[in-house]
């Protein structure tokens, strides 16, 4: 099996077009692709409400969507279902018995897509013929053979744990993670402490050390649970 995954424009995609017009992100939670029309659930997560409302009204008034049923709006978030054209990029690659292996996610005028090939000829031509009328960029390439996507099925529930795990975090936990990891707070010996964190994120070094330990105890719960999940 040949894993691709490349950046596209395409933009009788009504999410490329949406995130291209507003500034608002999509990412694909489930997709089912038929012959001629995929329908996908789909979060939407925007700069503030006034982009989410402009980007949601663009994927709903879009030429390319048959079907639309919003689900929940919170703040700048928005859970939703479409049913969508096949694009005319999307059918060049199906055309060479490609098949989504991956989520979707557009931002900013460009989607990411994970596509898979049983053959590298296949998956060659597809590529070939995508180039001819279309702008995009493979990020990566892969050859898995039958006893790594064996592992990959198996292994599904330990990174779907991990997953849980991140969207538990809050949003000031995530982003106390991520400087204390960037900033060197976890080198040996530190190149950031809490005083530093706590300067970063004017607030003070105990409020810093309680952001740091709720999301650490989060996600080394959730690495727990995916080690148990792990064949």
């Amino acid at each position: 099996m040949i894993n691709v995954s490349m950046e596209v424009e395409q933009y009788d995609c009504p999410f490329v077009h949406a995130s291209d017009s507003d500034d608002v992100a999509f990412s694909s939670v489930h997709c089912d692709a038929g012959p001629r029309a995929t329908e996908v659930r789909m979060v939407a997560e925007a700069a503030d409400r006034p982009s989410l409302e402009s980007g949601l009204d663009t994927v709903r008034d879009h030429g390319e969507v048959d079907e639309y049923e919003l689900f929940s709006k919170v703040d700048n978030v928005a859970k939703f279902r479409t049913v969508v054209e096949q694009t005319e990029a999307m059918e060049v690659l199906r055309d060479q018995d490609g098949y989504v292996t991956g989520p979707f996610y557009a931002e900013s005028g460009t989607e990411t897509w994970h596509v898979g090939f049983d053959d590298p000829g296949l998956a060659d031509r597809a590529l070939a013929n995508l180039e001819r009328g279309h702008e995009f960029d493979v990020v990566a390439r892969e050859d898995t053979d039958e006893a790594e996507l064996h592992e990959i099925v198996q292994n599904a529930g330990a990174a779907m744990t991990l997953i849980e795990g991140c969207k538990d975090l809050s949003d000031v936990e995530r982003q106390t993670l991520e400087a204390a990891v960037s900033d060197g707070y976890y080198e040996n010996p530190r190149d950031a402490t809490l005083g530093t964190l706590a300067d970063r994120f004017d607030v003070s070094k105990p409020a810093v050390s309680k952001n740091l330990r709720r999301g650490e105890q989060k996600m080394i719960q959730r690495v727990i649970e995916a080690l148990d999940d792990i064949e």
